[in-house]
């Protein structure tokens, strides 16, 4: 609505005001939207979803060395964690820390390491670790069954996604993880049991113990990059076979991964974009 003066003319002061609005250069307007685009990345990463990058073998062959998976870390204050969701947790005292080969950045690398942290797209801190929920708390864990397959709470898992598993021949050992055989475990109340995919180099619950579940930072559900891995990471059908235990909370139906998580990642350059002329005048810039 144009504002009027008493004769019933534009307002001149409003209507220049108008016009350099619109007149701002591209120069201006683009950091400004930049600014906007990564201060709504940080809060998405802080509070909605985060990007971490995988580190080790120890899920292979689901998740590879190198890719990128997408955190949801608001689904675990609604519910509890499920068997076979592969999450993010920061590891106990007991927890070996993951071992870093990179060489020290320098002050450029440095700088970048600390953007990277700020919209989560970094390498992990030592103590993050990324690995599957075998048991729930009150849940009994332990292998094995006469086939060799993990067992909770009686139940044998069939385990397809563990394609390189620990020797059966080497006797149990609380104090390392090298054999696939460990006595039966009890899982404390408010701690989940989790292992890796890769049971010939994971360092997980067997010999490291259980991780209390307000140490679990969120549930990773897609593998987004590199593109020709884009995966969702579902549960495993095998887990619906598996009773409840006793103090264990009643479990919630799972949660299915979908691409949205993806396109979350670019609301935040979309919303700034949104209406201004760089969008406008660049093709290029709209999602396909």
């Amino acid at each position: 609505m144009q504002t009027l003066d008493e004769d019933g003319t534009v307002d001149p002061w409003r209507r220049r005001a108008r016009r350099t609005r619109r007149q701002m250069p591209l120069w201006q307007e683009l950091p400004l939207l930049l600014v906007v685009a990564f201060c709504l990345a940080v809060l998405i990463r802080t509070f909605l979803l985060q990007a971490f990058f995988i580190p080790s073998g120890s899920m292979e062959d689901t998740l590879l060395v190198g890719d990128r998976v997408l955190v949801n870390k608001v689904v675990y204050d609604v519910r509890d964690p499920l068997r076979g969701e592969v999450v993010v947790f920061r590891g106990t005292d007991r927890w070996a820390p993951q071992v870093d080969d990179q060489p020290k950045p320098g002050v450029a690398g440095r700088l970048t390491r600390t953007v990277g942290d700020l919209i989560g797209v970094s390498r992990p801190g030592e103590k993050d670790f990324i690995k599957r929920v075998i048991g729930l708390p009150g849940d009994r864990v332990k292998c094995c069954d006469s086939q060799g397959r993990v067992t909770v709470n009686g139940t044998p898992l069939n385990e397809p996604y563990v394609l390189r598993d620990s020797p059966l021949d080497l006797p149990p050992n609380p104090s390392e993880c090298r054999s696939r055989r460990f006595d039966e475990v009890v899982v404390p109340p408010g701690q989940i049991f989790v292992m890796g995919d890769h049971r010939e180099v994971s360092q997980d619950a067997r010999c490291q113990g259980p991780v209390p579940i307000e140490n679990v930072v969120g549930r990773a559900f897609m593998v987004v990059w590199p593109s020709s891995r884009w995966s969702a990471l579902s549960v495993p059908p095998t887990f619906e076979d598996v009773s409840g235990s006793a103090t264990a909370s009643p479990a919630a139906p799972p949660v299915r991964p979908t691409p949205e998580g993806g396109v979350l990642l670019m609301l935040p350059l979309a919303a700034a974009l949104r209406g201004s002329r760089a969008f406008r005048t660049v093709p290029s810039s709209r999602a396909t």
